[in-house]
């Protein structure tokens, strides 16, 4: 039911996103056309995405000690995040990243430095352990270390939440990861990094599917992009269409979105096809607006837009 607790673990990132034609070579200088800083970072906007849909979201992260900090407590202030988790270092500045946008087609280039992100550690995770475990899901992605995202995982786990990982850069994960992950939510390029080997369309995603779920894992959702997702677990095998909400803007953070969706969408107590159905929705709107967490959509954008593709 709407409202239901949701903890999200992961970076925040400061985005300064570039609009421009083309790319830049090396020793090149361009111009753009235009120029937006905003919240970013996978968990935030993860959290932010939860937080829109009608979901109580905790997040658990680690800032500097910078302009960029205070702009992330403003934008979890504006959106009702529970912040008490989120920590404070020294010892790196906040997380940012350069995002240039193409014009023609909304796709992106990114160079992203997480920062202090990366100085979350195990202890500070137990630290948070009241607001995991009081959770119906816990969400986290790999902008952490890989070492605190396997503890987080674990004591999730031990608690009985629900766990998703969206492995979100792609990078090799121990085999004692994977059947701590009730959802695992990779795309296209980071499935072909869990299992070596390139995966491409429908059935290179069912066949990613079908390795990880030897892993333990068990439910993996590949995303598609443009071609929506494909779900695999040991009793249902479907391919979930993208849903279309407009002409396309921007690419960034869409991913962020469908977590956020999918992960309100299994609190709701959505089935898997449902749920995902229902994260495609919430990707479909955020790809026609620019930015990453200013772009995620409302609880009522998302029903509206369900009813009314459900009705075409």
């Amino acid at each position: 039911m709407p409202g239901t607790r949701v903890t999200v673990m992961g970076s925040y990132i400061t985005d300064l996103a570039f609009r421009t034609a083309q790319l830049p070579r090396w020793g090149q200088t361009i111009l753009g056309s235009d120029f937006l800083m905003g919240p970013g970072g996978k968990g935030s906007n993860q959290a932010v995405a939860a937080a829109r849909l009608g979901g109580r979201v905790a997040f658990i992260s680690k800032l500097g000690r910078d302009a960029f900090a205070d702009l992330a407590r403003r934008t979890w202030t504006a959106e009702g995040i529970d912040a008490r988790f989120v920590f404070e270092t020294a010892e790196a500045p906040t997380g940012a990243a350069s995002i240039v946008v193409s014009e023609e087609t909304g796709d992106n280039a990114i160079v992203v430095v997480p920062g202090s992100g990366l100085k979350l550690t195990t202890a500070e995770v137990d630290e948070a352990r009241v607001a995991i475990a009081g959770s119906a899901i816990f969400l986290t992605q790999l902008e952490s270390p890989v070492p605190v995202v396997h503890h987080a995982l674990r004591l999730a786990k031990s608690s009985g939440v629900t766990t998703i990982l969206n492995p979100a850069p792609g990078l090799p994960l121990p085999d004692d990861v994977y059947p701590l992950c009730d959802y695992l939510t990779p795309n296209e390029s980071e499935a072909a990094t869990l299992i070596g080997r390139p995966v491409a369309g429908l059935e290179g995603a069912e066949r990613a599917a079908e390795a990880l779920l030897a892993r333990g894992v068990p439910n993996v959702v590949v995303t598609l992009g443009a071609a929506g997702a494909l779900v695999k677990n040991a009793t249902v095998t479907r391919h979930v269409p993208a849903v279309d909400a407009g002409p396309v803007v921007e690419t960034t953070g869409a991913g962020d979105a469908f977590n956020g969706g999918l992960a309100i969408g299994l609190a709701d107590g959505l089935d898997l096809v449902a749920a995902t159905r229902f994260g495609c929705a919430v990707a479909g709107i955020s790809v026609t607006r620019p930015g990453t967490a200013p772009s995620m959509p409302t609880r009522a954008e998302v029903d509206a837009l369900l009813r009314r593709t459900a009705q075409a």
